[in-house]
Parts: structure tokens; sequence; C-alpha cells
């Protein structure tokens, strides 16, 4: 579909690439990965065809479709409703539907001839297959499926924020169907059960889809193929990014052994050489030895990718066991209500991830418990809590003439300068770019610079929205080490569930207008929540069974309505048999994933995910299943 052919691309002085190459084949789903300023997003933009290159080619097949998304995109067409904004994906398809109009009004007044007919016949089947037919539906889906209500769909897109403008133009994008869809932290932009339906979606994607991105899990949920950045090439690894971890590690650790080897051999070669330089008598050996090293492929030494600083935050002074009570908290945007009489407790060593889909509170949460928004209801803070707030707003607080070392100095608790530079590097900020200001920074660059001020100010409470946002996959290994070695508390809000996974050891959200909290990990969220949903299912069935209307036994349609509804029941019984066995097997597969004799073998390793994933579908389809006759049950009970 598109080859990349020893291309070389020169940015600043430096090579991004240097003779690389790569094929990018149909129905591909690729994760673009490496370290932030390999390339990633300038890859992109030579495909493109927005960078010009200069030495190699790229090659596509011709009339290739190419859709892009990426964290610069604007747009112009501001006043029109977003439905309006997202159907335009369907231009073609309108153009096409207005020509059938004019035609059936022609046929109204003017003789239908046989080329009127063709014409009016060609129009339909392209309108058909473009699905102009299904366009507002599957418009109002897509933009549904990315987090807004029916009631905004109507709304122009200049009343929604960026963030939001850009989950339009993302659903534009995914209606145009593009045949390569390239998207550039797509994530960004998401709330969780956004990200989730994306995921689901792109699984089913006809057409190729390229996505850089620091999210794990949607790495792993979503790609098939890992293309690498690095040192100036580009190594392409099947599977998801947990498989291109496990199967770099093998060819660092093999490289590194190389590296050694030959390094050993040349030490070796330079000592004869340097032993018997001055003896005509080795004199052919000597110069055959130094035109064999002169001809050696060095093997480069390895280089990690992994967080090469153990950052820790101190506190200065250790908190009272409760750091914060909330109790009778409300608050209400006029009619929108987010909460009432809510009540939660903060303990000493909390490590809250507040996780939710946007607009239901999670922000303004986060601003009540740090005392910048108004709330009615009492909020106790408890003894010594010395509290530290990472928002977006926290950047308007940035002195904008200082550079970014001096910016974190006056701000650094007593660290020293080279304390600083480390903690910087871990936020992209190396070398010189330490004293740029911060009035040339952009956006994402000043928000790490909020980030990192707010971390070493020594607080024992922290409270951080959205702190990832910004970072590459490497930065975030960095907090999540710093953040796994907190002494403090804190509670923070983030869509990257990676991220929320290795930090968090309580979960909290907010339902029906009340905080609530399940006392542990992620993960063991995810699993309790699952078996909660599926317990409300069968209480449902029970409901449904014992709420059965009497049926008067006289009646032909009563008679053959019980027979309809005892066929129905007779087929969830034997699902909920079918789906606790399922259920079962899936729970030993993630039991044996989990095993050293497993983890370390790579083939098991993959047969075994393989499995993992095809049992996973398994269940949902059972589950799906169940929602079917479930509500046939209703139906026919109705």
């Amino acid at each position: 579909m598109i080859a990349l052919s020893d291309i070389s691309y020169e940015f600043g002085g430096n090579y991004l690439y240097k003779n690389a190459n790569w094929h990018i084949k149909p129905k591909e789903r690729i994760g673009l990965v490496g370290k932030n300023g390999t390339g990633k997003t300038t890859l992109l933009r030579l495909i493109t065809g927005e960078y010009e290159l200069r030495e190699g080619t790229i090659s596509m097949m011709k009339g290739l479709k190419i859709g892009y998304l990426h964290q610069e995109m604007s747009e112009t067409a501001v006043d029109l409703p977003i439905v309006e904004v997202a159907m335009q994906a369907f231009d073609e398809a309108m153009k096409m539907e207005a020509e059938m109009a004019d035609i059936y009004k022609r046929m109204e007044t003017e003789e239908v001839t046989d080329q009127l007919l063709e014409r009016l016949g060609h129009l339909q089947e392209e309108f058909e297959r473009l699905n102009g037919y299904q366009a507002k539906s599957l418009t109002e889906e897509i933009l549904e499926g990315l987090g807004f209500k029916t009631a905004d769909l109507t709304r122009p897109l200049k009343e929604f924020s960026g963030g939001w403008r850009m989950r339009v133009i993302l659903a534009r994008m995914l209606l145009e169907q593009p045949d390569l869809l390239m998207l550039d932290e797509p994530t960004n932009h998401l709330d969780l059960p956004s990200i989730e339906w994306l995921e689901s979606y792109l699984q089913n994607y006809q057409g190729t889809v390229i996505v850089v991105s620091h999210d794990k899990f949607f790495l792993n949920k979503m790609v098939t193929k890992i293309v690498e950045v690095t040192h100036q090439k580009l190594y392409v690894w099947e599977g998801n990014y947990d498989f291109f971890l496990h199967a770099k590690q093998e060819r660092d650790e093999l490289q590194q052994r190389q590296y050694e080897n030959q390094q050993q051999f040349i030490k070796d070669q330079e000592k004869f050489i340097n032993r018997f330089r001055a003896k005509a008598s080795k004199a052919t050996a000597v110069q055959s030895r130094v035109k064999m090293l002169d001809k050696l492929d060095k093997i480069e030494q390895v280089e990690s990718d992994g967080p090469r600083v153990n950052l820790k935050f101190d506190i200065a002074k250790e908190s009272g066991k409760i750091v914060m009570e909330l109790r009778d908290i409300t608050k209400h945007y006029g009619e929108n209500k987010i909460l009432t009489n809510a009540e939660g407790d903060i303990v000493r060593q909390d490590k809250i991830a507040l996780i939710g889909a946007n607009g239901k509170g999670k922000s303004t949460l986060l601003r009540i418990i740090a005392n910048t928004e108004p709330f009615g209801g009492l909020r106790k803070e408890g003894h010594n809590v010395m509290t530290s707030f990472f928002a977006q707003h926290q950047l308007q607080a940035l002195h904008l003439e200082n550079e970014i070392l001096q910016e974190v100095t006056e701000h650094g608790s007593g660290l020293l300068e080279s304390e600083l530079r480390n903690i910087l590097g871990c936020f992209l900020f190396a070398g010189d770019d330490v004293f740029k200001t911060i009035k040339v920074l952009s956006g994402g660059e000043k928000s790490r610079v909020a980030l990192a001020k707010t971390l070493i100010e020594k607080a024992n409470f922290l409270l951080l929205d959205e702190p990832t946002n910004h970072l590459d996959i490497q930065s975030i290994e960095v907090l999540v080490q710093a953040l796994q070695q907190y002494a403090g508390s804190f509670v923070l809000v983030s869509h990257d569930r990676y991220f929320v996974s290795q930090v968090a050891n309580k979960i909290w959200w907010i339902e029906d207008e009340q905080i609530r909290e399940y006392p542990g990990t992620y993960d063991e969220y995810v699993y309790w929540k699952k078996q909660h949903e599926l317990d409300k299912k069968e209480e449902k069935v029970v409901e449904v069974k014992k709420e059965k209307k009497p049926t008067n036994p006289r009646s032909n349609e009563d008679k053959r309505k019980r027979q309809q509804i005892r066929k129905v029941e007779q087929r969830i019984e034997k699902l909920e048999t079918d789906l606790e066995r399922e259920k079962q097997i899936l729970t030993h597969i993630e039991t044996d994933l989990v095993k050293p004799e497993i983890t370390s073998d790579r083939q098991k390793l993959m047969d075994l995910s393989t499995k993992h994933e095809s049992q996973t579908e398994l269940v949902d389809q059972l589950n799906n299943q169940m929602d079917e006759l479930i509500e046939k049950l209703l139906e026919l009970e109705g």
C-alpha cells in the first residue's frame, strides 16, 4: 500500500532517519512508538506530503485516501452544528442527494427519458455505496460514541472547547473511512468511556490504522504491530505493545552480548597490533589486522529507553491520619447537578484515582478538595496537611519572563541545580532546553513545567488533574516510579488506565450525585465492576421471572405467549450455565498468563494471549446474547 525506501530526513542539523525502510500493508493496525524527539510525528507528515522528502522515496497505491488527525488541527466551520460538521464526511453523497432531488423535480414536469432514468439509477447506487441513506444515523452514533450527548449534536462547534472540537474532527475522519487512518495522540482529549469505544471501533476498522500514543492500554488493545523509531531506523515488531517490550528486551540483551564480544575482539586485535607493530616478521599480519578492524561493522552499545532517573519526591512533614473529610458536599451549575449531599474521606497514604466520563464532575471535585471552587457543605482539612495542586489553570501562575530552570529553582525547596536538571530531564527538558523562557513554550511544555513545580514542593498531599497528558511513555514510567515511592497522599484525575493501574490504591467515581469508592487497585475495580454488572443482569432475570403477569389459559394467544416465554427462559438458563463455564475458563487463562514459566517463554505467552483474546470475545458475545434474551423476555412479559 505504501513503501518507504531508504528514506533519510534531516531536522535541525540532525538526521531523524538514515536509509530507513518501512512497508505499510492493507488492514494493519500499527502503533508508532519511540522516545520523544525521534521523529514520529514528522514521519506521519512525510507520508501525507506535508513535509518534503529529499532523500529516499515514498511510493503509494494510486488513489490512496489518507486521513491524518494531529494535535494542531484547526476548524473553520465554527458556526455549524457539530452534527453538520461531522457530516461533511458525506459531502460527495450529499451532492448526489441534491442532484437526485433535482431529477425527481424535473420528472414531475418534463418527459422522462431513458438517459435521465439511467442517471438516476447510477446516482442511487452510488449514494447507497457511500452510505448516504445512513449518513445521519452513522454520524450521530459516532459522535455519541465519542462522548457527545444527543442534545449536544445541534449545538454549534464554537460553543465547545478545543478538546471537544478535536472529537468532532475525529468523528468526521472516522466517517470518511480513509484507506489509511493516522492518529497522533488520539486519546489525549478523550475520557475513559470514549477511549474504550474508540478501541472497539478501530479493532473492526476496514482500512489501515497508524497510531502514535503514550497510552499503553490503548496500544495493547488496538494494535497488532509496533513500528519503533530509534537510532535513525524504523524497526517493525509483530504483536501489541507488551509483546514489543518483551521482544525488544530479548533483542537488546543479544545486541549487548554481541557488542561486548566485539569489544573484547577489538581489544585483542589492538593488543596484537601494538605488540608486534615494530617487528618486520609480523608486518603482514599486523597490516592484515589493521585492515580487518577498519572494515569491521561496529555493533552499537544498547541505549536503555527506560527511565534513567530514580525520581523521588520528598515530603516536608507527615500529615495527620485524616487528610480530608467531605460532608454534605453540594455543587450545582444551574440545572446541572454534580454533587448533592455527597461524602468522602481521605486518609494518610491514600492514593486515589478519580475516574469516569467527562462532564461528571471529576475536575470540579478536585477543585473542591483544593478549596478553589465554591461549594455547599463541609470540607475539613486534617492536621499538618500541605497541599500542592496541578491543573491546567496553574499554567497562568508561571512567570513568562523566567527561564525554565529559574522557574523551578524559585520553587525548588532547596534542591541543587543538578537535581532540578535531572527532574526537568524526566519531563522532557534536556540540555539547553532548560534555558528557554516560559513565554516561548507551547501549551504542552508549559504544562510539564507546572507539573514539575507541583511535584518538587515537598507537599504531603498532591492533587493532580491529568498529569500524563503531555508526557511520553518513558516520562510516564518515571512519574509512576515517583508516585509509587511517594510517602504522602494524593488524588488524581486521569484517563490513562496503565498509569492509574500502577499508582492508585483506591478508585473514586461520581454516580447519582454521590462520591463512590472502591477500596482497591484499578485492576481489582475493573474485575469487580464486571462481576457487579453481571450480578445485576442475573437479578434482572430473577425479577422478570417473579413478575410474570397472569394469562388467560383459555386464550390461544396467551398459550402461544406462555410457550414463547418458556422457550426464552430455557435459553436464558442454558446461557447462564454456559456463561459461568466460559468465565471460569477465562479466569484460569488469566491466572496462567502471569505464571513465570509462561511469561518467560515468548511463544507460550503469544499463544496464551491469543487464547485469552478469543475467550474474552466469547464471554462478551455470551453477555450480549444474555442482554438480548432479557430484552426479549421483558417484551414478551410486557
